[in-house]
């Protein structure tokens, strides 16, 4: 793998609008568990598939399950950064990389010093009421039990992405253009099989594809390098 890890470097130096897209294996190593490994989210045992708990027409119907298992496995406040999150945050101050796009919400990377963060399908420390749009932070949803509610007894909802919901249009658009005009684009900790946010690799046309993951991914073949392991192990390794 050294050489691998060389041509990665190389990619990197020589690049100059790289753009990273990742998925729930980049906070791994920071304590957060992703949803499709063994040791994942889905494969955890709860009265309702996680899927459904976690989807549109749940939450309406089942509100104060739906923020039992938010607050549980989802809303994790006190989450550090890794040395993923880091290191893309110094390729972006040494203007190596020109955006990340994340299907993340846990806040990560914006929590590491990075900007340009298009965060497709949400994140938790941004919430609303569902009747007066009053915004709210993560600690007003952890600071409530049940349902939390505004001040004028509204229910308040995390601005993520269910299923059954559409990307929002603005994240998704920046997404697509930064896409579009990387040179290089770093994939890492998804297995590439949610839709729409896979689909935004097709509007990549620049120079170098690079896939980290521990299993396969659809996109593999494609691949200029392609790495079957954690992202700390490769992102540990990189000198800017």
């Amino acid at each position: 793998m050294q050489a691998e890890q060389e041509l990665l470097q190389d990619y990197i130096e020589q690049s100059r609008s790289a753009v990273f897209f990742g998925g729930a294996g980049v906070s791994t190593d920071s304590g957060l568990p992703d949803f499709r490994s063994t040791d994942g989210i889905y494969q955890m045992k709860y009265p309702y598939p996680p899927e459904q708990i976690l989807s549109h027409e749940f939450f309406f119907a089942h509100t104060e399950e739906f923020y039992q298992f938010y607050r549980e496995k989802i809303a994790i406040p006190a989450i550090l950064p890794n040395i993923t999150h880091i290191k893309l945050a110094q390729m972006q101050a040494a203007g190596k990389l020109s955006g990340i796009v994340t299907q993340n919400i846990d806040g990560l990377h914006q929590a590491a010093g990075s900007r340009n963060v298009y965060e497709l399908h949400g994140s938790i420390h941004r919430n609303h009421c569902l009747r007066c749009k009053k915004a709210y932070a993560l600690s007003d949803i952890l600071g409530q039990e049940g349902v939390p509610r505004c001040a004028c007894g509204g229910v308040i909802r995390p601005d993520v992405v269910l299923y059954g919901e559409e990307l929002e249009g603005g994240t998704l658009s920046g997404a697509v253009h930064a896409i579009s005009g990387a040179d290089l684009l770093i994939v890492g900790g998804t297995s590439l099989s949610v839709y729409p946010a896979a689909g935004l690799l097709r509007y990549f046309q620049g120079r170098h594809l690079v896939l980290i993951n521990q299993t396969a991914t659809p996109m593999d073949a494609r691949a200029d390098l392609c790495f079957s392991c954690k992202l700390g192990e490769i992102f540990g390794r990189i000198s800017l």
